[in-house]
């Protein structure tokens, strides 16, 4: 009689089949290392650093409109002069920030048209004002100087990577995990390991170790070219970012076990999938700061995986923080991760 392999020589054998299936798919390859430096560059160039933009205005047509357009543009505007339904249509379409309303006469008031909830549109209302009414003979009693202070992790491109990091590290665990394993149920390979010694423990844990495998080339990537095309550099430890990454690798790498555990097929897991992911991305500060959503909010927002992922990363490469500082978002990825694993692992089913 043969003798029973060992679980440790299964469990290796599964990673080192993980890892041989996951290089022969070049579609995981560009999803995995092309598409986030891809998403770098056009968010990158749409938000490069530059001059600050003069706010977009126009004054409709009429009695008073050239005294205003020559006062503003004394100001450093360059506001259009349009008929009414044109700014009307640049107005809602966001091409302008605000219209000008000249009065009958010199001295009659002037009215702005605007959205109040945008901020280039309240910026657009400050200017616009002091400016016709310094034209008209204001004096301000108390001089002010202006000094520009430019720091290194203050533009958005600083603030955008170590979002794209971590939402990288999410979408790749989900769908490198949760997909796979769904799609071995379909193919009946699941069922085929059922006959072998192989446990389920030893199965669901060779496609996280395959998925942190990856992980070094995976953040590596991103980090080197944002360095090399926006000079985007690391304010902390490396090692420090990396067991934050490797910590919110493993959290999900748990949540898409749990997500696939008993999925019949690969459209019941992609369902799932975008459903606990769809939200992370737009509450969890990927693109823009977590902190614009209402304040009753914010607890459940920082308790979310991702919230804390970015959070712990943006710690570490803007600010400086140590793993010491950082205790909070990683003791959330590891009770995501720890629970998530520990559920799935229970409800797992091969067929």
């Amino acid at each position: 009689m043969s003798e029973r392999p060992r679980a440790g020589n299964a469990l290796v054998e599964l990673t080192r089949a993980r890892m041989r299936e996951a290089v022969r798919e070049p579609g995981v390859l560009f999803w995995v290392f092309g598409f986030p430096i891809l998403l770098s560059i056009g968010l990158g160039l749409a938000f490069r650093t530059r001059p600050p933009q003069r706010p977009r205005v126009a004054v409709l047509e009429g009695a008073g409109a050239a005294e205003v357009a020559r006062a503003l543009a004394t100001a450093g505007l360059q506001p259009a002069r349009l008929d009414a339904q044109a700014a009307r249509l640049q107005l809602r379409s966001g091409r302008v920030a605000l219209v000008v309303v000249p009065g009958a006469s010199p001295a009659a008031p002037l009215t702005f048209r605007y959205d109040p909830m945008r901020d280039e549109a309240r910026l657009a209302r400050a200017e616009v004002d002091a400016a016709v009414q310094r034209a008209a003979g204001r004096r301000d009693p108390l001089p002010v100087h202006d000094v520009p202070v430019v720091e290194r992790g203050a533009r958005y491109i600083d603030f955008l990577v170590p979002g794209l990091i971590g939402m990288n590290l999410m979408s790749g665990s989900m769908w490198g995990i949760g997909w796979v394993i769904v799609n071995m149920r379909v193919r009946k390979l699941l069922k085929r390991l059922l006959a072998t010694p192989v446990r389920r423990r030893d199965l669901l844990l060779s496609q996280a170790i395959g998925r942190v495998a990856s992980l070094p080339l995976e953040v590596a990537a991103v980090l080197v070219f944002a360095r090399l095309a926006f000079d985007v550099r690391v304010a902390g430890s490396v090692l420090a970012l990396g067991v934050v990454a490797l910590v919110g690798a493993l959290a999900f790498a748990g949540m898409a076990i749990l997500v696939a555990s008993r999925a019949e097929n690969t459209e019941t897991v992609s369902g799932l999938m975008n459903l606990v992911m769809l939200p992370m991305f737009v509450f969890s500060g990927v693109f823009f700061s977590a902190s614009h959503f209402p304040d009753k909010l914010q607890p459940l927002i920082s308790a979310l995986p991702l919230t804390a992922l970015n959070d712990g990363l943006r710690a570490i490469a803007v600010d400086g923080a140590s793993l010491v500082g950082v205790a909070r978002p990683l003791a959330v990825l590891a009770a995501w991760g720890v629970t998530s694993f520990a559920v799935g692992l229970r409800i797992f089913r091969w067929g």
